[in-house]
């Protein structure tokens, strides 16, 4: 298609623009401090197809959920719990509950989601991965790891639910260097491939999810980031699952066996799954710069899914009780 041709298809749309421009004296919202760019209007965000047609003009996140900037006010819902939180309901692309949801938030282990979507995408996962020195000696030894010991031989496919069961940083990193060849590298492949998905207020340093003032994201790009990994099936039959047996060497060539129990507590029955919800998965995270988190995929009574997101819960309570209190009032639409 010419740039002549482009021009024309986009007249009747500038045109629309202009007047609104100057009946209203439209300008750009300055309310929202980390608002996306919701009002650049190039080709960037349009697709014009094959150019031996010109019929059909897609928009750019046709298929997405897209909202404004304003947050929902509900009585139903108990705001306070939590700085960040959405509700997704994806079949109709309509955020039906939003707070905060373009703010800079501290991810925690809910940047396993990508680990393990770019995993999926670029690994095998009957690879087998050797466990490096670095991959240990370089995580604090207090936090969140699935038990893997310097020179254990891992299937990804195993790892992978050590990312994600009872969220392994250790694996995070074993995966991380198995794909890109260091933690670093990897760490650029994690934001080439959050840009490409839309998620363009997230900077990743590290595959885990460890406190980095350079490592955040937005409860909207951290439903860009799910939304695409849970077309991914084998990614939904992780996320699913409560508890696995993983076998696998250690550097001495002997069986290891371990089970890893998810830690999302809607699953292990910790706590009450939201009324007209079904609960299929997620990812939890949880470090004291980011409280509490966590981003679910479940189905309500139409099984139609949903996406919900929380960021910084002030507690693992108030985390799950504004999760349930959104989807039970606003998950169904």
């Amino acid at each position: 298609m010419t740039h002549m041709k482009k021009r024309n298809i986009l007249l009747p749309f500038l045109l629309i623009a202009s007047a609104c421009l100057f009946l209203t004296g439209c300008t750009e919202r300055g309310d929202v401090e980390n608002a996306y760019g919701l009002y650049e209007t190039t080709e960037t965000f349009v697709s014009f197809g094959d150019s031996s047609s010109d019929s059909e003009l897609s928009l750019f996140a046709s298929d997405l959920c897209v909202g404004g900037t304003d947050n929902t006010v509900s009585d139903n819902v108990t705001a306070e719990c939590a700085e960040c939180a959405a509700v997704f309901v994806t079949d109709s692309t309509e955020i039906t509950y939003a707070q905060n949801i373009y703010e800079k938030s501290y991810p925690a282990s809910t940047t396993k989601i990508l680990t393990a979507y770019i995993a999926l995408k670029y690994g095998s996962p009957d690879e087998i991965l050797t466990v490096s020195d670095e991959a240990i000696d370089s995580l604090d030894p207090s936090s969140s790891v699935c038990g893997l010991q310097k020179g254990d031989q891992i299937t990804l496919h195993d790892a992978l639910y050590g990312l994600m069961l009872c969220s392994g940083n250790d694996a995070a990193n074993v995966i991380a260097e198995a794909i890109s060849g260091s933690t670093e590298a990897f760490a650029d492949l994690m934001n080439q491939e959050a840009l490409a998905l839309g998620a363009t207020h997230s900077h990743f340093v590290n595959p885990h999810g460890l406190p980095d003032d350079d490592h955040y994201t937005t409860a909207y790009d951290l439903y860009l980031i799910f939304q695409e990994a849970v077309q991914n099936e084998d990614f939904v039959t992780i996320i699913s699952t409560l508890s696995y047996d993983a076998s696998y060497l250690d550097s001495a060539g002997n069986t290891v066996t371990q089970t890893w129990t998810n830690t999302n507590g809607y699953l292990t029955g910790s706590y009450k799954q939201p009324d007209g919800v079904t609960v299929i998965g997620g990812k939890t995270g949880t470090t004291a710069a980011a409280g509490y988190c966590l981003v679910l995929y479940s189905r309500n009574e139409s099984s139609s899914p949903v996406i919900s997101v929380v960021l910084n819960g002030n507690s693992r309570s108030d985390m799950y009780r504004i999760m349930t209190q959104m989807l039970s009032t606003f998950g169904n639409g």
